[in-house]
């Protein structure tokens, strides 16, 4: 799961402590099916994959390396060439810390959104913004009114929509004995230059949000299609992370009911959708490994 390592080990020192009225305009498509998945290569790079997020024009595949306290936990970047093979490009520039930075997402217009935590304690912000270009960051800033601004509480997830007016991104519970103990996401809308809390969000997302971890949110670029990651009961060291799918025919009306994608086995997280919106990229653990694995939707 995005940060739950780290942030498990570091937030114990800190903590003591409805549908739509037309619901017959919803799909509860049960019917998406998905061909069988294809292990993808980063050439050049021999570390491990997590988070990946591919640019919406295809061309730029972004990840973070293994995200856990032994190491230095950095944005990295590689090219194209074709579904299942990237060239890599290195670390990405003007952003990298001695502290966590993870889960890359990008608007249309170079916007790039992703994960920090090196402030969290001093914050309890964790969401932060700055405009990508060839493999450089820079005008880096917090994006605020996305934290709950209660210690424990950590927003560990964001994805942007294509058009850069909405934020889908996760509430977590941490506590003493590490977590998440809940996970659930929210959605914030741009009104100006800011963004602010949907008040929607409950009725939107109520189809996805439930009593067990959604995290780790892939939109579609029409926002009618939803990916995550969703852990059944508590985090355990035998959890099964599994990838789920929902649709909806307006971006105003909630979600459909998701539908496990269950070509996609094993420990799997992170989804993010290829620039047709047809495949999906993601990580998934083997022997101990995070690797990045790829999948279509069948016709």
């Amino acid at each position: 799961m995005k940060f739950r390592s780290l942030l498990a080990a570091n937030l114990t020192l800190l903590i003591f402590s409805c549908s739509s009225s037309n619901d017959e305009e919803l799909i509860i498509d049960t019917t998406i099916q998905f061909g069988s998945p294809q292990r993808v290569t980063v050439q050049g790079y021999d570390g491990q994959i997590m988070e990946p997020f591919l640019s919406r024009d295809g061309n730029t595949l972004f990840f973070n390396n293994l995200n856990n306290p032994s190491v230095d936990t950095n944005l990295h970047w590689s090219t194209r060439i074709n579904n299942t093979l990237f060239e890599y490009q290195g670390e990405i520039q003007g952003v990298a810390t001695e502290d966590l930075e993870g889960v890359p997402t990008m608007d249309q217009n170079s916007t790039m959104y992703y994960v920090y935590t090196g402030d969290y304690f001093q914050t309890l912000q964790s969401i932060y913004t700055g405009n990508y270009s060839e493999g450089s960051l820079s005008n880096i800033s917090v994006v605020e009114n996305l934290s709950r601004n209660e210690p424990g509480w950590l927003n560990f997830d964001v994805e942007v929509s294509n058009d850069g007016e909405s934020l889908y991104f996760v509430d977590g519970l941490y506590d003493e004995n590490g977590g998440p103990r809940q996970a659930n996401f929210s959605i914030a809308r741009k009104i100006g230059n800011e963004f602010q809390r949907d008040p929607n969000s409950a009725m939107l997302l109520a189809n996805i949000n439930t009593d067990d971890l959604e995290y780790a949110a892939a939109i579609s670029k029409n926002e009618l299609e939803l990916c995550f990651t969703r852990i059944i009961g508590d985090i355990s060291v035998n959890s099964e992370a599994h990838i789920y799918i929902a649709s909806r025919t307006a971006s105003n009306l909630p979600f459909s009911e998701a539908q496990e994608i269950t070509e996609i086995t094993g420990f799997v997280e992170g989804p993010t959708f290829s620039a047709d919106d047809n495949g999906l990229y993601y990580h998934k653990k083997e022997n101990g490994v995070f690797v990045l694995y790829y999948i279509e939707k069948l016709p």
